[in-house]
């Protein structure tokens, strides 16, 4: 049994190692967001760094005054509302989208790779081409238009492999039972295929919603004369770092955890009732 004990060794050696890259890995990518949070709750006096100079909510409060960082509310009000009807747009297209391509028809495979192409076109190139298009035609371009159309085109494929996933583990026995039963096709859709790919529409609507809210390269040229809220932070990094910035990214942060956690929730009664 001797002869085994170095083989063992070097497993438990190299589980180890991987082991340590992995916790490294995650100290790497989450470490400067545990730090932002932390010093957001620096002291009056402190900065932007360790070691931190008391204890306190004072860039919190920061974040409720206007005159401190710039227009906040108003770019974080514009942020919400353009996730929230990129979220609908989202999962509306992705459903219709993802239910005609359940047929072969003429011209799919080409669809297919223009709907596509949102993912594979870089998002700087994407902002400067449509920026540019818009000049042409002497189109101002606003957050609201341009911002939303640029939106949709990078969220809409991931809803769309969302749905086309739902659709491909989708009984279609069920929808031709009630048939048989002589409903006819809207009464087929709103009582049989709607219930069963609610949690997909709903985890459709989600990337819409995530993606949307923290993009920031493809709104870049496009916002027009407004802000969205990541723009508005890239715009105070310009100027002189305090820690309400910390604060102000910590918040979204929680936000979009929570956003994510309601939909979550949401999802998971959906899809146990659909099971049940």
């Amino acid at each position: 049994m001797a002869k085994w004990h170095p083989q063992r060794r070097r497993k438990a050696a190299v589980k180890s190692a991987f082991s340590a890259y992995y916790i490294v890995f995650v100290l790497f990518i989450y470490g400067p967001m545990i730090a932002m949070f932390v010093l957001s709750f620096q002291g009056r006096r402190g900065g932007t760094s360790f070691p931190m100079r008391g204890t306190s909510l004072y860039w919190w409060n920061k974040l409720i005054e206007p005159s401190s960082i710039g227009d906040l509310q108003g770019a974080l009000l514009r942020s919400l509302i353009l996730a929230l009807i990129v979220m609908l747009i989202t999962a509306l297209f992705s459903t219709m989208l993802a239910m005609a391509f359940r047929k072969r028809f003429p011209g799919s495979g080409i669809l297919f790779y223009l709907v596509m192409s949102g993912i594979m076109v870089p998002g700087v190139l994407l902002s400067l081409g449509l920026a540019t298009l818009m000049r042409q035609f002497g189109l101002p371009p606003a957050w609201w238009s341009s911002g939303l159309g640029v939106h949709v085109v990078w969220t809409l494929p991931f809803g769309f492999l969302v749905m086309m996933a739902v659709f491909n583990r989708f009984d279609s026995r069920l929808e031709e039972a009630a048939r048989d039963m002589g409903a006819s096709e809207w009464t087929v859709f709103k009582e049989v295929t709607l219930p069963l790919i609610l949690p997909g529409i709903v985890a459709a609507g989600l990337f819409g919603f995530t993606l949307s809210y923290d993009e920031f390269a493809r709104t870049t040229l496009l916002a027009g004369e407004f802000n969205t809220l990541p723009l508005d932070i890239n715009a105070q990094m310009t100027q002189r770092i305090r820690p309400t910035l910390f604060a102000l990214g910590t918040a979204s942060t929680i936000f979009s955890l929570l956003m994510i956690g309601l939909f979550l929730v949401v999802y998971s009664v959906l899809y146990r009732r659909t099971r049940s």
